[in-house]
């Protein structure tokens, strides 16, 4: 009888693990692709969502991915820019891992004209989805670093494309899209920058993405509040889990944010993003800082990114790990 019931809880034991694992599978993997390891610092904007499908897709490489040849990319299927601003389109990378300090990362090896974004798309032969009107820029400019211009797709306000398990929507920004002259042929770069102008290419955007296992996450890109953030992406997408700027000055700051976050998302949590600071030290939230105001103004449980340092989401947008 006592073998009898030894057997019967090892295999209760078997059955709960063997669920626990099922249910790790079906998590969205988050990671963030900072400039220094186990930090959130100024110009950390890069994350890779990994869908439990295995689809990877990279959200604003910017500066802090180290080209395509960053070990910590792996495979990439998809790029998603917001906008061409330097920060997120990348005019320069780190010559190494952890290059510089935190609060002052170097970032002295230059990638212009091509651009960060643009490298690593034809390194990994990724697709590129951009909005506005960056569609045709991009096309070409993947195709004159060797890649095709079939690898760009434009995703405007409202529509919607496929990767894998995961559905992509673009969602309205309220901000700018002006892109710097040294992106631009020598001539034309010149002629723009003696004038003090930028080449605009549309409004900028973000993205509602839908992942297999139910999660949809909100990737605010840079933006101001908007009236769409609560008809949009809360109303018409039902958003679980939110990606939000947090630095002020050139987007929200950490109480408008809070705002965003609390009364028109409404989502089960949150990512800070784009906070322009030197956000933690060994991996802790710095006391006065832009990422701790957010933190304690927001309802919903806050994550912040540290770098390399994967957090996983459930279908709900509760983090179910690494949190």
């Amino acid at each position: 009888m006592r073998m009898y019931k030894h057997l019967i809880h090892a295999a209760a034991a078997t059955a709960a693990l063997a669920l626990t694992q099922v249910a790790a599978a079906q998590n969205v993997k988050v990671t963030p692709l900072g400039s220094h390891d186990g930090e959130f610092c100024p110009l950390d904007r890069a994350l890779v969502f990994e869908d439990p499908d295995g689809t990877r897709i990279l959200y604003d490489a910017g500066r802090t991915v180290r080209g395509p040849d960053d070990a910590r990319l792996g495979k990439i299927d998809a790029v998603l820019l917001s906008h061409v601003h330097f920060d997120h389109l990348g005019d320069a990378i780190q010559p190494s891992e952890n290059a510089g300090t935190c609060a002052r990362p170097d970032f002295s090896v230059k990638v212009v004209p091509n651009s960060n974004t643009v490298n690593i798309v034809v390194g990994k032969k990724a697709k590129l989805i951009v909005g506005g009107e960056m569609g045709k820029f991009f096309a070409m400019k993947t195709k004159a670093a060797g890649g095709e211009a079939s690898q760009v797709q434009l995703l405007r306000f409202g529509a919607t494309t496929q990767v894998g398990g995961v559905s992509i929507t673009g969602v309205p920004a309220v901000h700018s899209n002006g892109l710097d002259p040294v992106f631009l042929h020598k001539d034309h770069g010149e002629a723009l920058e003696a004038n003090g102008l930028t080449a605009y290419l549309g409004p900028p955007g973000g993205y509602v993405l839908r992942f297999s296992n139910g999660l949809v996450a909100y990737l605010s890109g840079d933006t101001g509040v908007t009236a769409e953030q609560e008809l949009v992406v809360r109303k018409q997408y039902k958003a679980g889990l939110t990606v939000i700027n947090i630095g002020g000055t050139f987007t929200t700051g950490p109480a408008e944010a809070a705002y965003v976050i609390n009364e028109l998302v409404q989502p089960k949590s949150a990512i800070a993003s784009h906070a322009n600071e030197p956000a933690t030290q060994d991996g802790k939230v710095r006391a006065g800082t832009r990422t701790e105001a957010f933190i304690k103004a927001t309802k919903v449980p806050v994550h912040v990114p540290l770098s390399g340092k994967t957090m996983e989401f459930d279908g709900g947008g509760s983090c179910a790990k690494g949190c």
